[in-house]
């Protein structure tokens, strides 16, 4: 277990040090000049001896190489540079506004783990009848609306009609729920597949045989028997709809005017906020690649059978 553990770990160096060379060289590429962008705020004209200037004092003037190693050596330690709309550090800008993304994600991760199980379960229970039927035309349905016409639906139907929920803010769990429901709609659906087709392979195996021969009822052979068997496939899947939630919420919160990092993402591409931009990209791809070895992790204390090179761990 030390050895997979470790191989993990070792193995996200090159994918963390990928990330952080795609942020930086998403502030190279995109168009104008950072320091020309810097000193523009406000209206302001700058001169080119002040470009010129800034672009000494930002060490623009110096090759990409040593750019990077130098902005990575302060990304390290934290230091993420300087907004150029708002003047202040990127980092502090992005920790204010982090938990409300993982407010966010946590409403829609309760979601997506009660529903798609709920009804994965469901549908296996009732497998090839009507209400298997149903559950199938719903997970389609979910799967093939996008989130932003989701999104004006629900605040339609919950907030202009019924008037049940508020449409933006960040207070009280009540304006969590419309947001939580469309970002959870497509995992939901795809949590609901997965275990559906996870119990159902289980249910032709000996032991759900012999279980059933027993005269165990349907529902206990369901939740008893087959489901923590097929559970260790769906939890990869929640793990993984968990990272992409966290760096995928930019549309949800912009719709439902939440100030988390997805709408501070979407204002700095508006603004030409490059170094807010990376800031952004280096802190999702950290976070998506660490819930990502937490499930591998998770998934391997759950499944025996996980090998590493043949051996059992």
């Amino acid at each position: 277990m030390r050895r997979y553990l470790l191989q993990k770990i070792l193995s996200l160096i090159p994918v963390l040090l990928g990330i952080s060379l795609v942020a930086f060289v998403l502030g190279v590429i995109s168009p104008g000049n950072p320091a020309e962008i810097a000193l523009s705020q406000g209206g302001y004209e700058p001169t080119p001896e002040q470009v010129a200037q800034m672009e000494r004092e930002m060490g623009l003037d110096r090759p990409y190489p040593v750019q990077y190693l130098h902005w990575m050596g302060k990304a390290v330690t934290g230091d993420l540079g300087m907004s150029y709309s708002s003047q202040r550090p990127v980092a502090s800008e992005l920790a204010r506004r982090l938990p409300v993304t993982l407010k966010l994600a946590a409403y829609a991760m309760v979601l997506t783990c009660a529903g798609g199980i709920m009804l994965g379960c469901a549908a296996a229970f009732f497998h090839d009848r009507w209400p298997d039927k149903c559950i199938q035309a719903l997970i389609n349905t979910q799967l093939s609306l996008p989130s932003f016409w989701l999104a004006l639906l629900l605040i339609l139907l919950f907030a202009e009609n019924l008037g049940w929920l508020p449409t933006s803010g960040n207070g009280g769990p009540k304006h969590m729920i419309l947001p939580a429901l469309v970002l959870s709609s497509a995992s939901t659906a795809t949590a609901a597949r997965l275990t559906r087709s996870s119990l159902l392979a289980e249910f032709g195996k000996q032991y759900c045989t012999a279980a059933s021969a027993r005269g165990i009822s349907r529902w206990r052979l369901v939740i008893c028997n087959a489901l923590p068997n097929a559970i260790v496939p769906t939890v990869a899947l929640l793990g993984n709809s968990l990272g992409g939630m966290l760096g995928g919420s930019a549309i949800i919160e912009s719709i439902f005017a939440l100030p988390g990092i997805g709408s501070y993402a979407l204002d700095s591409i508006t603004n030409r906020d490059y170094p807010a931009l990376q800031g952004y990209v280096l802190l999702t791809g950290v976070i998506y690649v660490t819930v990502t070895m937490l499930v591998d992790t998770v998934s391997m204390l759950l499944d025996p059978k996980v090998r590493l090179g043949g051996q059992k761990i």
